[in-house]
């Protein structure tokens, strides 16, 4: 796959002094599409800043004289056998030219990480039927979907009662805390899709680096004295819409069936509504292997948003 600029275009790596102008650009493109920007500034800083990222050869930034006309990144976490990237930008020339890097380099990180190929992903609002069209015709193929899942409070929420045996764990404040809620999550979310085991350290480093996360908004839920389920929230929403956002919630298989989820999500409603939030969200892949959709159903949540993830396979 390859892609050639207009002789007027230039080419270089991002930087974080480039957060706002890449913000812009997203912002912009978002709301052309959906009627909101659905991102901020701190949401671009993290993604420049991620210690995960290499910008100068994992990022592009495409200008039209001194306009800035497209961005375009690739990520990849673990052992890096998928690879998320993006493209935004309104040009198809300069799409096709994003593409084209982004194939370039996977290839690099395949061959770097011993792969014989790698997947990448990408997300894709279900009314973006532009981008929809070109991934198509780029040999990109549905993966999954995910709904936007939401729900609004309008006053007090009561409290749910604790499952019997259960020690409830809020914030981790300490290293063992942290190892806790990592060791849940590899084990609650293994083999769903998307998901890529990451080392401790690679994890711990990609948190400290979010502006909008701090430790005390882990929870963890103890059973005989293993933590056995968690809940992380983020402030990713509570600039533009006052919301508290669930990034992560699970629990280990053996210990499924006790309510714990339905605890975890009608706890956090509680602590939402009395801290003046107006709503919480989070997002669910519909495709989950556990019936993850029909629990947030069951407590009230409804569906405000689709997106879909794109898959390309890549050879090395």
């Amino acid at each position: 796959m390859t892609a050639v600029l207009p002789a007027t275009h230039t080419v270089r790596p991002p930087t974080k002094d480039d957060a706002k102008a890449v913000f812009d650009l997203v912002a912009a493109y978002n709301t052309a599409v959906i009627g909101v920007a659905d991102y901020t500034l701190d949401d671009m800083v993290d993604e420049l800043t991620d210690p995960g990222f290499a910008p100068e050869t994992d990022g592009w930034l495409v200008f039209d004289g001194d306009r800035l006309t497209g961005y375009g990144s690739v990520f990849g976490k673990g052992d890096h056998h998928q690879l998320d990237i993006d493209v935004i930008t309104a040009d198809a020339e300069v799409a096709a030219y994003l593409l084209a890097e982004i194939t370039r380099r996977a290839r690099e990180i395949a061959t770097a990480f011993g792969h014989s190929s790698v997947l990448l992903d990408i997300g894709v609002y279900r009314a973006d039927e532009t981008r929809r069209a070109w991934l198509s015709e780029s040999g990109f193929t549905s993966g999954t979907t995910y709904h936007r899942m939401r729900i609004d409070h309008h006053g007090p929420v009561a409290a749910p009662e604790v499952p019997a045996g259960i020690t409830v764990r809020r914030g981790a404040p300490h290293e063992a805390d942290r190892r806790a809620a990592q060791g849940v999550l590899n084990a609650s979310f293994d083999g769903q899709f998307g998901f890529t085991p990451r080392s401790y350290e690679e994890w711990h480093a990609a948190h400290e680096n979010q502006s909008t996360f701090d430790w005390s908004q882990i929870t963890l839920l103890e059973l005989d004295g293993r933590a056995v389920a968690f809940r992380e929230c983020t402030d990713q929403f509570v600039d533009d819409e006052n919301c508290n956002y669930i990034g992560r919630l699970g629990v280990v298989a053996e210990a499924r069936g006790r309510g714990l989820a339905k605890f975890l999500l009608r706890d956090q409603f509680t602590l939402d509504a009395a801290a003046g939030r107006t709503g919480t969200i989070l997002h669910v892949d519909t495709n989950n292997p556990t019936p993850a959709l029909d629990l947030y159903l069951s407590v009230g949540m409804t569906a405000t948003l689709v997106i879909d993830v794109w898959q390309l396979r890549v050879d090395a």
